[in-house]
């Protein structure tokens, strides 16, 4: 069997638009739950996700466990070994608290990915597959968050660009979460569970088009 970490924030943890935190979609629905139904049993699906996860800053007011850094490593190794590690974060770098440049927020991933190889913990300490996703673009109107989110709607359609670049340089893969799915109108930056299905069903189509070799490792 092999393994793929989904490591996220608040659309990876299923949090329902316009709800707070602690109300999330089922397993099912989430897209991690959508991905396993279509990877099948061949797969352990791992899902990670934290609302207002960022990929390397602490937050001042959330508090500094929100560090996508911090905890990715400790994650990573007591989940190895894995065969795959997804990683959908930068959506809550744009928080007008942080003042970061789309370019910067794809650096923090970098770092993420960094780390992830200096840690190896593919099959026989390897380095496993890496991909990144670029979140779907922050809806212009988002509702009560407006103040927080200043000028994060702009910046976040330059994430997918941006993210790319990113994962060019590093050799890894990359998917654009925005060419199959939106955010919902009830916040303007949480996923509907219509989308995520749509992301689920595609990323187990870039999982699968990677290739993977006959696995001589038992589960």
């Amino acid at each position: 069997m092999r393994s793929v970490l989904c490591f996220g924030d608040s659309n990876t943890h299923g949090q329902i638009p316009g709800r707070g935190p602690l109300e999330r979609y089922d397993r099912h629905t989430r897209w991690p739950g959508v991905l396993q139904s279509e990877l099948g049993p061949s797969w352990y699906v791992i899902e990670e996700g934290l609302s207002g996860r960022t990929t390397v800053h602490d937050d001042p007011i959330e508090g500094a466990h929100k560090n996508g850094r911090s905890y990715l490593r400790p994650c990573a190794q007591s989940h190895t070994v894995l065969d795959l590690v997804i990683i959908m974060l930068g959506t809550n770098d744009l928080k007008i608290r942080f003042n970061k440049p789309a370019s910067e927020v794809a650096m923090g991933i970098g770092c993420l990915i960094y780390d992830l190889r200096e840690l190896a913990p593919g099959p026989g300490g390897s380095v496993p597959e890496i991909m990144i996703v670029a979140p779907p673009p922050i809806l212009d109107d988002v509702k009560e968050w407006k103040s927080i989110f200043a000028g994060a709607p702009e910046k976040s359609r330059q994430l997918a660009l941006e993210f790319e670049i990113m994962a060019d340089s590093l050799g890894v893969h990359f998917f654009n979460a925005g060419s199959v799915c939106s955010c919902d109108e009830a916040d303007g930056f949480h996923l509907n569970a219509e989308a995520h299905r749509a992301l689920g069903a595609a990323l187990a189509q870039e999982i699968e088009a990677i290739g993977w070799p006959t696995q001589q490792r038992k589960s």
